[in-house]
C-alpha cells in the first residue's frame, strides 16, 4: 500500500539530476532524494551509511561533476546511482537505503511509509 509523496514532476528532473525532499514534520523529518539517471528514476534516504550525515551540502547536489556517481560531501564516499552501493571511500560495499519510487501521470512519487531506519 504505502503513503506516496509527490516530489516533483518528471519533466523537472534533469538526467542526470536530483531533487531533495523531507517526509514528516516536527523534530525528526526523514530526508530523502530522488534522482534521474540514464532515463531511470531512483529514490534513497538522504543518509550516508558511513556516518549518518546527509550526502549533500548544497540543495539538490548529489552527483559528481560528470553525473556518473553520487557523492557524500562529508567524507567523500562514492555511490552507484543505480543500486546505492558504495564503490569508493570510507564505506565500500555499504548501501544507501533505497526507497520505493514510481512515476504516475508525469509525477515522481516516493513511498514514505515504513522506511525502517
Amino acid at each position: 500500500m504505502g503513503r506516496w509523496l509527490t516530489v516533483c514532476a518528471l519533466s523537472e528532473l534533469e538526467d542526470p539530476g536530483a531533487r531533495e525532499f523531507t517526509s514528516g514534520e516536527g523534530d525528526w523529518p526523514l530526508p530523502g532524494f530522488v534522482i534521474r539517471h540514464r532515463q531511470r528514476v531512483f529514490a534513497y534516504a538522504n543518509r550516508c551509511p558511513h556516518a549518518g550525515h546527509r550526502l549533500n551540502w548544497r540543495p539538490d547536489r548529489f552527483f559528481d561533476r560528470d553525473g556518473r556517481w553520487l557523492l557524500c560531501a562529508s567524507h567523500g564516499a562514492v555511490f552507484d546511482p543505480v543500486d546505492g552501493r558504495c564503490v569508493a571511500g570510507p564505506c565500500p560495499g555499504a548501501r544507501l537505503l533505497a526507497l520505493p519510487v514510481r512515476c504516475t501521470e508525469g509525477q515522481v512519487e516516493v513511498d514514505v511509509e515504513g522506511w525502517g531506519w
